[in-house]
């Protein structure tokens, strides 16, 4: 534990700043000043208060010369001025003096070529803990060597703004200035803001190095080295799909795709536990020990297990743990050219087949429009899953004009021959209320078949309406299946809700994307 001073940050007169403790110590102050319990497993647990996901309605960005024509602007990146910024950091800079802080100095990128430095201050030990175990942990020298950040995020979740004199819209607020490489996050207590800020600031900063960053999770082939992505929203099974006992994990959530290969921005994961089981999660089950932080998980207050199963704070119950506590990890997280890109979506209308083939168009379509549904808990107020268009399956968190990473990904897609499919994760059977969802087990096997060949030489068939590839079988999955309406008792009403979802698609994209090239647009669903 190091004692340091944050003049530079404008924080004189801390009552202590402790810099890069351990784990242990981390766990120790938390304990101490009522942040937390240790559950029998001995995680630490928390609970985050009113926000209980991201609040990606408060989410600003410093509208600057510097940056300003570089900016996807609109409602998922809004605009706040420099002058509101300088007043709301001048505020919560003086909410912080005389408290004791905490200092985490570390990297983010595995791939040393793109490896960028990040100072996180905290208010809170538990927060710290929670991002030593998320971002790459510097060995000793490193540390001694680390010199000036190039990124500095400050947490203060006791700092509340105003929201009318602040040019915000709650007490909460994250506001992100580029040109001054710094990140302010007030009022939320939820870890996943300080994890989520330092993706956006590595999507912003990777194009500028011709590397495509990915809302992914990877992993690899222990023997061949072949590489595998997932991209997908929260909830649609990145961080579960990814953590294959057969398969070496690189990251879980967040990558960059260089002329090298994969490699992971973090060096921990970041895992839902609703109705987490051993049997169907092993590797993430058994990463919940000492040294790893619960958000909102339910203890019972005598043996202090964790009942996985309650949602009465959230459904979006988490657990924060290094990539070390899974034991197939890929340390350093870094693998190969990708052979295989899945796209992952949760389907709540039950009409996508369950696996899809995509050419190179089709591909491009599916990445720019991002299908999926909001799960219950992930963000403040979604109560039941809701269909939803998210560009590049990550929109809240890339600055940049989508087609900026389209682009990038249509260019290696071609220059490399990856393979691209689309896995529906969600329901079949009929929609959600009627449906049931795919049973993970099959979800399973058709990523495997995917990844080690087994579809490229079974019978396809054309869907024409969503204009997709259907493998007609698959090992270790029921043929029947495989074609979504067969598994509907009612064939009427799958095609009404068919034709309904794929009229969404046309109208996001027409509204989204009017510029794309025709091969894409053409690539997407077909009329009725």
């Amino acid at each position: 534990m190091e004692v340091m001073n944050l003049d530079s940050l404008g924080i004189i007169n801390a009552a202590a700043v402790y810099r890069n403790m351990t784990p242990a110590e981390l766990v120790e102050e938390a304990l101490e000043r009522g942040e937390g319990i240790l559950s029998d497993t001995g995680a630490l647990c928390v609970e985050t208060g009113k926000y209980t996901g991201r609040s990606p309605d408060d989410k600003f960005i410093v509208d600057v010369p510097e940056v300003h024509d570089q900016i996807a602007w609109g409602k998922v990146n809004r605009p706040i001025s420099l002058e509101k910024y300088q007043a709301i950091r001048a505020k919560m800079t003086a909410y912080l003096q005389n408290r004791e802080l905490y200092v985490f100095d570390g990297f983010a990128g595995a791939d040393p070529a793109c490896t960028k430095k990040f100072r996180i201050v905290n208010e809170l030990a538990s927060q710290n803990l929670f991002i030593h175990q998320l971002l790459i942990r510097p060995t000793a020298e490193e540390l001694e060597n680390y010199g000036e950040p190039d990124f500095t995020i400050i947490a203060a979740p006791g700092f509340h703004c105003d929201p009318v004199p602040d040019g915000v819209h709650s007490e909460a607020a994250i506001l992100v200035n580029y040109p001054a490489k710094e990140v302010l996050i007030a009022g939320s207590a939820y870890a996943g803001e300080i994890k989520k800020s330092v993706f956006s600031v590595m999507n912003y900063l990777m194009p500028l190095e011709d590397v495509l960053p990915m809302h992914c999770s990877a992993n690899m082939d222990p023997e061949t080295k072949e590489t595998a992505v997932f991209f997908g929203l929260s909830g649609t099974g990145k961080t579960t799909l990814s953590a294959d006992p057969n398969r070496k994990l690189i990251g879980d959530d967040e990558h960059g795709w260089s002329e090298r290969g994969v490699f992971n921005f973090e060096g921990g994961c970041y895992a839902k536990c609703i109705n987490l089981k051993e049997e169907n999660e092993p590797e993430i089950y058994h990463a919940i020990k000492f040294g790893s932080l619960m958000e909102n998980v339910i203890i019972d207050s005598e043996t202090r297990k964790p009942d996985y199963d309650d949602a009465t704070l959230t459904e979006n119950t988490r657990v924060g743990y290094p990539i070390e506590y899974i034991d197939n990890a890929q340390i350093p997280g870094v693998g190969g050219i990708p052979k295989v890109v899945i796209f992952l979506t949760a389907d709540a209308f039950g009409v996508l087949p369950p696996i899809s083939r995509l050419n190179k168009n089709a591909a491009m379509y599916h990445f720019v429009t991002g299908f999926t549904s909001k799960l219950a808990g992930t963000e403040r107020g979604i109560k039941e899953p809701q269909p939803t268009f998210s560009t590049l399956f990550g929109e809240p968190f890339m600055p940049m004009d989508p087609q900026v990473y389209a682009q990038m990904l249509g260019d290696k897609l071609d220059k490399y021959g990856t393979r691209v499919y689309l896995v529906n994760t969600g329901w079949s059977g009929g929609s959600y209320g009627t449906g049931a969802r795919m049973k993970l087990s099959y979800t399973r096997a058709m990523v495997t078949a995917a990844l080690n060949g087994d579809l490229d030489n079974v019978e396809y068939k054309h869907e024409d309406r969503f204009n997709l590839d259907v493998p007609q079988s698959c090992p270790n999955v029921p043929s029947e299946i495989m074609n979504p309406r067969e598994t509907w008792a009612d064939k009427a009403a799958y095609d009404e809700t068919a034709n309904r979802l794929a009229g969404m698609f046309r109208d996001n994209f027409a509204k989204k994307y009017p510029n794309m090239a025709r091969e894409i647009v053409e690539a997407g669903p077909k009329a009725d």
